[in-house]
């Protein structure tokens, strides 16, 4: 017998290679740093406007002391919508030297979403740009924690926001004195983020100032900053990570909202820009853009990009044009937010890169938690001094194992050499056959087909096996007169057969999040679209035989139980005339069942209803399934009275 092989564990340089970079015991002592040892360097721009490392500690200082002087209590949560602008950085830092805890909250949510993040951060003021302002204000009766609302400027654009609302820099001019140093204790929690979302009601996490301190320390020298670094932020909304790296090495931070990444990109070379962060939805439409061929930024040596997989064709074309490697990340919320980042002298196409510095990764396979090894798919699983202190409303333990690994929900794989690969969100992956399967890389596939504009792969159920895929496309120009079937076929020419597309249904467009990210619920959450009809003489009066073979491979009792929470839903269903199960009296694992049914089309809507779909889901994870469709042959019965 062949010895299974062993599972891999990713480990990160030691956290001692980091140096002086993780001083301070508080994520705001990054700034008294770089403030003290240099001053007068340029620490954020904004359009014309620019700030020194004392201007920036000075403005800070005094937002301190206005959020100080407010009603309440320390540790008490004030929130700060995550603008990408100017104001966000001293409102950052004062809010935590005011003794408070910031919250931040993303600019582009509206009422509903902005409702339920300040509600369950337990958000006693917030901090927000104009343009936030009436968004807020529709739902204050619902925030009756919610004490006071500051905005960041005035702005003429907004003329009903009353006047009694004030300004940061108008509640700094009426208040005297400083606020009192806050506790210097590292575990304390430094800042409330919220998850995206996209699966779920977002969920508060807390990072402590440990977790910050280090992981700004981590990403810096992943990223390959240093005092010289000029780092050009051009994203929808400001990430903290990318001003505690800068801060961190006291570079200088530029913000940057031009809508067309060419117009990006000339500000970088304006601003001698060393590092370009950017989406991949962003960057993909740079290596197509028509200015492209004249674009030029001498002084870049990276552009870096998170959030989602970037295109290895787009990454390609920036890296030749520009010479410099264009490579990504990988991280959550609940992480601080970075685990992984790839090599800058050797990028690896679609990879994440090998952990950052005191950071561990391993993959496990989905249902029995058993350690990966090199080049299998499961879940990615993650460890190191970045990991939250946990959810607000409980600890993290609740979230980890007993070793300390945290379950990250995304679907990866390592190579031999720790660089990690991420495939897809494990809420959006399915069982085929006991296969797993990842929409992400069926799409892939469907995207290199010239007919595709766009795409998105979701599971549908089906009564042999379990789940099969349902891709939604987006047809090119000029490609309208495309077969789906002819498509679907020329794609699964291309897939392995648990990968194949069942049904191809064309949209106008696939959803998509502010930041490029797809919605795969909202596509779930559609009809089913229109099948071809059935032949009406052969539905009278054929039968339909289904044969199922199962060996199980976790609680038989369990299974047994699945099995008849289905057949009573399906024997309640129109159409259904009987059912039989078996198990094999040599092997007491080893399943088989049979059923008829007198309507198909029946069948097909029984197979899709919740009644089937959620049991049939359960009862994958404990067995093999061998399915198929048959047709009788010869029956015969005994006669009557012999």
């Amino acid at each position: 017998m062949t010895a299974a092989a062993p599972g891999l564990v990713a480990t990160g340089a030691p956290l001692s290679t980091l140096g002086d970079l993780s001083g301070g015991p508080r994520i705001d002592d990054l700034l008294h740093r770089a403030a003290a040892t240099a001053p007068a360097h340029t620490a954020l721009r904004d359009g014309e406007l620019t700030l020194t490392y004392a201007e920036l500690e000075e403005l800070s200082d005094r937002y301190a002391a206005a959020l100080h002087a407010l009603p309440g209590a320390p540790g008490d949560v004030i929130a700060v919508t995550t603008a990408l602008d100017r104001h966000f950085p001293p409102a950052f830092f004062g809010i935590l030297r005011s003794g408070r805890v910031p919250a931040l909250v993303n600019p582009l949510l509206r009422e509903d979403g902005l409702a339920h993040v300040l509600r369950v951060g337990g958000a006693r003021a917030v901090v927000t740009p104009p343009e936030v302002y009436e968004r807020i204000a529709a739902v204050r009766d619902r925030l009756p924690g919610l004490r006071q609302v500051i905005l960041t400027r005035r702005d003429p654009a907004f003329p009903a926001i009353p006047a009694d609302v004030p300004t940061l820099d108008e509640l700094a001019a009426r208040t005297t004195g400083t606020a009192p140093a806050p506790a210097a204790d590292p575990e304390a929690v430094g800042c409330v983020q919220f998850t995206s979302g996209t699966t779920g009601a977002p969920k508060a996490v807390l990072l402590s100032h440990r977790n910050l301190v280090v992981n700004a320390a981590q990403s810096a020298r992943a990223h390959g900053l240093d005092a010289s670094s000029v780092v050009l932020d051009y994203l929808p909304t400001f990430h903290l990570m990318h001003l505690t790296v800068t801060v961190a090495v006291a570079g200088t931070l530029v913000l940057c909202t031009d809508p067309d990444p060419a117009d990006a990109m000339d500000a970088a070379a304006r601003h001698r820009a060393t590092h370009f962060y950017s989406l991949p939805v962003r960057l993909a439409r740079l290596a197509v853009h028509p200015r492209l061929p004249e674009l030029e930024c001498p002084t870049l040596r990276a552009v870096l990009s998170g959030g989602s997989t970037l295109p290895p064709a787009a990454a390609a074309t920036l890296g030749q044009h520009f010479g410099v490697p264009v490579v990504q990340g990988y991280g959550l919320q609940e992480t601080s937010p970075s685990t992984h980042f790839d090599s800058l002298e050797a990028p690896r196409p679609r990879s994440s890169g090998r952990p950052v510095a005191g950071t561990e990764c391993r993959i496990v396979e989905v249902d029995t938690r058993r350690v990966r090894p090199a080049g299998e798919k499961g879940e990615i699983q993650v460890r190191g001094p970045q990991l939250m202190k946990g959810y607000l409303g409980r600890d993290l333990s609740h979230d980890t194992d007993a070793e300390g690994w945290f379950s990250t929900g995304d679907i990866g794989v390592m190579d031999a050499d720790g660089c990690l690969y991420v495939v897809d969100r494990i809420k959006d992956v399915f069982k085929r056959d006991n296969w797993l399967v990842s929409p992400t890389e069926i799409e892939r596939v469907l995207l290199r087909h010239p007919a595709v504009a766009d795409c998105a792969v979701i599971d549908r159920p089906h009564e042999f096996s379990g789940a099969v895929a349902h891709a939604f496309v987006v047809l090119a120009p000029g490609a309208h007169d495309t077969d789906p079937d002819a498509l679907a076929a020329e794609v699964n020419a291309q897939l392995p057969y648990y990968e194949h597309i069942e049904h191809i249904e064309r949209t106008d467009r696939v959803p998509r999040s502010p930041t490029g990210k797809l919605l795969r619920q909202q596509l779930r959450d559609r009809p089913a679209g229109p099948s071809a009809p059935l032949d009406p003489t052969k539905e009278r009066t054929a039968m339909h035989h289904f044969v199922n073979r199962f060996t199980v491979t976790g609680d038989t009792e369990e299974f047994e139980r699945l099995l008849g929470k289905i057949t009573d839903h399906m024997a309640a269903q129109p159409g259904f005339r009987g059912y039989r199960l078996y198990r094999s009296a040599q092997d007491p694992t080893v399943y088989v069942e049979t059923a008829e049914w007198t309507d198909g089309a029946a069948h097909k809507e029984a197979v899709g209803s919740d009644g089937f779909r959620g049991p049939v889901m359960e009862v994958m994870k404990l067995a093999k399934a061998e399915p198929g469709p048959y047709t009788l042959v010869t029956e015969r019965e005994t006669a009557a009275g012999a």
